[in-house]
């Protein structure tokens, strides 16, 4: 089945869906050419079979411990409500700003009191030993894990691109070039970790789980192009409370630097004396 693209939306600017998906090679093509306007990318959802195919791929979590991506939607009550955000690699400064201003407007308490309980969960495509510099990064009070070897990005149609897309989303409140500066920065103080952030051009997407199946997905067209979190709030029926507004992240790059410097060099100071 050929990907068809997703610039469509349906009613409350919530991207419409259908059922199936599969990469095809003139979209691999497309998604790592040069950059310029958005990727194509499928709307479709995937199908059961889809999800027979990776419901055993591993996802590792903060301490690298390895689960099936099954156990995210699905216990041992049943199938849960699961809404699953995969990110970009971690050192991503648009994705780090998706997600502070997600964790201002939707938090964990909003979702297992909601009318159906439901569980967030991200997934980045680096290597799990960073997952505790984007949860301080981000302040993200949601569970992260990782899935290095991307299959399941792969299997879920997600593309690859280092396109930036036509225009800024609402997520981001922070200038490209600040962005770029924090991320180049966290490269270099993560030492040896600058290389475990994952492919710079893999591009994610949301996944809404809901009784075993996936009833709504949206796929990143550009490396800015994560679902608005008003389009989130309202999936998951939050859009009738009022979300908390986010205070505006200081432009103020030195100063966050060095806060985050002094933080990670108690950290690797303690690591040292561990292991003496």
């Amino acid at each position: 089945m050929t990907l068809q693209s997703s610039s469509s939306e349906g009613a409350g600017g919530v991207p419409r869906t259908s059922t199936g998906s599969t990469a095809s090679s003139e979209n691999q093509v497309n998604a790592d050419g040069p950059c310029g306007g958005d990727v194509d990318v499928s709307a479709e959802k995937p199908s059961t079979e889809d999800l027979k195919n990776i419901e055993d791929l591993p996802i590792l979590d903060v301490e690298g411990k390895s689960h099936p991506f099954k156990s995210l939607y699905s216990g041992e009550q049943g199938p849960k409500r699961t809404l699953i955000l995969f990110i970009r690699h971690f050192f991503c400064g648009n994705c780090q700003e998706y997600i502070r201003t997600l964790a201002s407007s939707i938090t964990p308490e909003s979702l297992t009191s909601s009318r159906t309980p439901t569980e967030l969960v991200i997934i980045g495509c680096g290597q799990p030993d960073l997952i505790p510099m984007y949860a301080e990064t981000t302040s993200c009070r949601f569970p992260i894990y990782a899935d290095p070897t991307r299959k399941l990005y792969d299997h879920l149609g997600m593309s690859r691109t280092l396109e930036l897309g036509p225009a800024r989303p609402d997520y981001i409140q922070t200038s490209l070039l600040s962005n770029v500066m924090k991320s180049i920065y966290q490269g270099v103080m993560s030492g040896r970790g600058a290389l475990k952030g994952g492919d710079y051009k893999q591009v994610g997407g949301e996944f809404l789980f809901e009784d075993g199946k996936i009833t709504w997905c949206h796929r990143m067209r550009n490396t800015r192009d994560h679902a608005e979190i008003p389009v989130l709030r309202k999936v998951l029926g939050l859009d009738d409370e009022r979300p908390p507004i986010r205070k505006r992240w200081s432009t103020n790059l030195g100063r966050a630097i060095s806060d985050r410097k002094r933080s990670w060099s108690r950290s690797r100071s303690r690591t040292r004396n561990e292991g003496a």
